[in-house]
């Protein structure tokens, strides 16, 4: 039975207020604790990198744990709707760090609010994406879900780029601190809502039993799968390259681009990459897989993305000072991560009838459990390399006065702010399809084979 338009339109709901929730903490916690706070910029990195390694043996736990719930709910939506909630919770704790707090104190409040915050995202989000296989049945049906969910995914974390600072200042009214732990309320209550109605309306259809599995088996049935291993690298290639530049994009228009209103322009800036996001997973995509198949369209968003990084250095060192003009490498670049989010989602979940077919086991909570590892990984390598920059070119803390601060920061510092966000990206991107050249396989055709093997087999 296909899927009606309110189930999809719950299941994508529930994208849009679960990547809003991680774009703010993705993009804002390195800012909001070393800029705003004044924590080590070091400090942070550890932490942040420290909380993925942790969540290297969290998230396999977690795959573990969904797959063996049965419940008259199903296995899915009950951890679904129990992480949101925490993670909510976690959220707002996480950008309201108490005033009294400071040096050591401050530093473990932001190590312990963080892990916990990435332990619950955990708990929510591999089952979000493990029900994708299981009330779909493959090929056109699943990759236009997995379409529609990742560019609902797009819009969550558009919306959050887009309005958060103006908003921070609106709220704060000026006091960033202030401003941050209001809009994390806010962020959290719309998050557990849009889930909500995911839950109500969205029940798992497929009838077939998920083998439970060891944490030791769980890694050797991925290793096994030797398409999911190449589409896991190929996302943490991905997205620390895009992180790394979502994490320093805030210090470039502060201490670079500069200026009393500088959040404007940033604002200006991010409200067009994020429109140019949506249109690319919406509109730009579904074109080119009219003329091309999933894996061309593949190696356009590629290239699209190195000329948006070259295009964005060659500007960056003209001391411009229009913000339109970085429309032109910000369209290479938001275009080309709206159709990336939305093609790997769609090899992964691909990967799992692979799975099936090759090693008679199907693992929709292995894969995405792994998925979700993977995407924090980057998240924590992109911070840790954000945070060596800012501490390596000395770029200010000190948020008292941002025109001062921003004219003290010396002309090394910000050659090597520009460096970190353009070259470290091209060479991240570079190796990543270099690797998924080379090991990936699941053609348009191929992925059409297995399914109807699969279905055989079942029968």
């Amino acid at each position: 039975m296909k899927l009606k338009i309110w189930e999809k339109a719950s299941y994508g709901l529930g994208a849009v207020g679960k990547d809003m929730v991680y774009m703010l903490s993705a993009s804002y916690i390195l800012y909001y604790y070393q800029d705003i706070l004044g924590v080590s910029a070091v400090a942070m990195g550890i932490i942040l990198m420290a909380a993925r390694v942790f969540d290297a043996f969290n998230d396999p736990v977690m795959g573990v744990i969904v797959a063996k719930t049965k419940t008259r709910f199903g296995k899915f939506r009950p951890w679904l709707m129990i992480g949101t909630v925490l993670n909510a919770v976690m959220l707002y704790l996480m950008f309201a760090a108490p005033p009294a707090l400071n040096g050591a104190g401050l530093v473990a409040y932001a190590a312990v609010t963080y892990v916990l915050w990435g332990v619950t995202y955990t708990m929510m989000d591999i089952p979000y994406w493990s029900m994708i296989p299981a009330f779909t049945e493959g090929g056109r049906e699943r990759e236009g879900l997995s379409t529609l969910a990742r560019s609902c995914a797009g819009v969550g974390s558009a919306i959050i780029t887009i309005i958060t600072m103006i908003c921070v200042f609106k709220l704060g009214q000026g006091d960033e601190r202030i401003g941050f732990k209001l809009f994390a309320l806010i962020i959290a209550v719309i998050f557990v809502i849009f889930i909500t109605i995911t839950c109500i309306n969205i029940k798992e259809k497929s009838t077939v039993d998920m083998e439970t599995a060891t944490v030791r088996q769980m890694f050797k049935a991925l290793i096994s799968n030797d398409q999911a291993m190449a589409v896991v690298l190929t996302i943490v290639l991905i997205n620390c390259s895009i992180y790394i530049t979502s994490n320093l994009v805030i210090y470039f228009f502060k201490y670079d681009f500069g200026g009393e209103g500088w959040y404007n322009s940033y604002t200006i800036f991010n409200t067009f990459g994020g429109a140019i996001q949506i249109l690319s997973m919406v509109l730009f995509f579904p074109i080119l897989r009219k003329f091309m198949n999933a894996i061309s369209v593949f190696y356009v968003s590629f290239a699209m993305a190195i000329l948006g990084y070259v295009s964005l250095l060659v500007l960056a060192f003209t001391n411009m000072s229009n913000v339109f003009l970085l429309f032109i490498p910000g369209f290479f670049i938001f275009a080309a991560n709206g159709m990336l989010s939305v093609l790997t989602t769609v090899f992964l979940a691909n990967t799992v009838d692979y799975g099936e077919l090759k090693n008679n086991s199907r693992d929709e909570s292995v894969i995405f459990s792994m998925q979700t590892f993977v995407v924090k990984l980057a998240s924590g390598i992109a911070a840790l390399i954000a945070s060596i920059c800012l501490s390596v070119f000395n770029l200010s803390n000190d948020t008292s006065d941002t025109a001062a601060a921003a004219e003290a920061v010396a002309g090394s510092s910000i050659v090597g702010l520009r460096m970190t966000m353009t070259i470290v990206p091209i060479a991240g991107l570079l190796i990543a399809v270099f690797l998924f050249h080379k090991k990936y396989i699941l053609t348009d055709e191929k992925v059409a084979e297995i399914a109807e093997k699969v279905k055989e087999r079942r029968k």
